[in-house]
């Protein structure tokens, strides 16, 4: 059965090379890219698997842990991870009701997928 995953506000230069990691290393997987309120929405309401959520997300005015909080808003079982090398943005989105993130230095290694599937499992 397929998965969905959303990445939500990555930049040009690591929402693609995110998608490429996750759908080649992770079979059965789709992976879409949302930089607006109105399709992000649309995904939770459509019940993505997993929302990747980056912690200063392009295209948005609101910061990650915002957009976790809207998310949860709409749907409280949704699964929403934070992107971020931070701490602190980490431990702010866990309190906000995400599961434990994690940084983009895990891209390119097979950390991130597990952190992925980790996050599908969740």
């Amino acid at each position: 059965m397929s998965k969905l995953v959303a990445l939500v506000g990555h930049c040009e230069m690591d929402g693609p090379r995110l998608k490429r990691e996750i759908s080649e290393g992770l079979a059965g997987t789709e992976v879409v890219r949302i930089n607006s309120l109105k399709d992000l929405d649309r995904v939770v309401e459509q019940g993505a698997d997993l929302l990747l959520v980056n912690r200063v997300p392009v295209g948005f005015d609101e910061e990650g842990v915002d957009l976790i909080r809207r998310v949860h808003r709409k749907d409280p079982e949704a699964k929403v991870m934070l992107v971020s090398d931070r701490l602190d943005a980490q431990a702010e989105a866990v309190e906000a009701g995400a599961l434990p993130g994690f940084g983009k230095e895990l891209m390119g290694t097979k950390e991130l997928l597990e952190a992925v599937e980790e996050g599908l499992e969740g």
